[in-house]
């Protein structure tokens, strides 16, 4: 069993559980393979953009900085307004730039970016409401992910990003552990006294 196996064994109790959102998929019409037809892309072109993702020497930090911003603005938010029930709108929040720098992390050679901004997306899709203690974690997960770009970590981070990233998930795991109610594989039973 490898490192990555395990690590995965250890977390799959929380990324596991049913999503309490799921993205919506929108297919506009696409206009540019109305003009130019339908086809292939020649492998000498697939090749070139390889190389070029590969070869990205574009600095990440300035364009992560605005989705680390947005990220600790929708914290503020959430942490203002957890207690009205507009709960949605408060995860979808700081949702938004997780997913942002989940997908950029890798492109600019920042794949523990990815992995973090991925295990934060899901904490995010599977709790129910934005208490102080789940937005607390979201806390630590922006801190964590700013250290790493700051510190400009690039690849995995080695066994210090590593332990960062199961430092992550076991604050996530207690969590759970402590609000059993407020992720999506609770199940609610209404006969149950009070």
């Amino acid at each position: 069993m490898t490192a990555d196996t395990a690590d995965k064994e250890n977390f799959s109790h929380h990324y596991n559980q049913e999503p309490r959102r799921k993205a919506e998929y929108l297919r506009p019409p696409n206009t540019l393979k109305a003009k130019v037809g339908s086809g292939g892309i020649s492998d000498a072109i697939l090749d070139k953009a390889q190389a070029l993702l590969e070869n990205n020497v574009v600095d990440f930090q300035p364009l992560a900085e605005i989705y680390l911003q947005s990220l600790m603005k929708a914290i503020e938010t959430a942490q203002k307004n957890h207690d009205k029930q507009d709960n949605e709108n408060l995860i979808a929040a700081m949702i938004y730039p997780a997913i942002q720098l989940k997908a950029n992390g890798g492109m600019f050679h920042y794949p523990l970016i990815t992995t973090m901004a991925d295990r934060l997306i899901q904490y995010l899709e599977v709790i129910v409401e934005p208490d102080l203690d789940a937005v607390e974690i979201v806390l630590a997960f922006h801190t964590t992910l700013r250290a790493v770009i700051m510190g400009r970590v690039v690849g995995n981070g080695g066994r210090h990003g590593q332990e960062l990233l199961a430092a992550l998930n076991d604050a996530c795991m207690r969590y759970f552990e402590r609000y059993p109610y407020n992720h999506s594989s609770y199940k609610l039973d209404y006969t149950e006294e009070f």
